[in-house]
């Protein structure tokens, strides 16, 4: 589908920018419910507008709250793993207990 002239496009671009892309999705579809929910109530060209705006900035700031949490997840963080191994430990089972009573003694 990538090969297509437009699908190919808008598919790179929400590739590209896939947090910008679900900010106008989300906004579209706020600012579509808003005008279909309010379309009787008879608001001025002012309030429409402020409500319109007011949309888009609650859309984008639930992006960006929800963007937090592919932030936490940085491959570096992923990549770091330390193993901690505590002296008070129990050997697993069939171990011995240290290393050094499996060497035999050279005397």
């Amino acid at each position: 589908m990538k090969t297509m002239p437009v699908i190919g496009q808008i598919l790179t671009v929400l590739d590209t920018y896939p947090r910008l892309s679900a900010w106008v999705v989300l906004s579209v579809g706020i600012v579509g419910l808003l005008v279909y929910e309010a379309r009787d109530v008879g608001l001025s060209t002012g309030n429409w507008v402020a409500l319109i705006i007011a949309s888009v900035v609650v859309a984008g700031l639930c992006i960006w709250i929800v963007s937090w949490e592919d932030e936490e997840e940085t491959p570096a963080d992923s990549a770091i793993q330390v193993k901690s191994t505590s002296l008070t430990e129990a050997p697993a089972p069939g171990e011995p207990a240290s290393p050094e009573k499996d060497k035999p003694a050279d005397a």
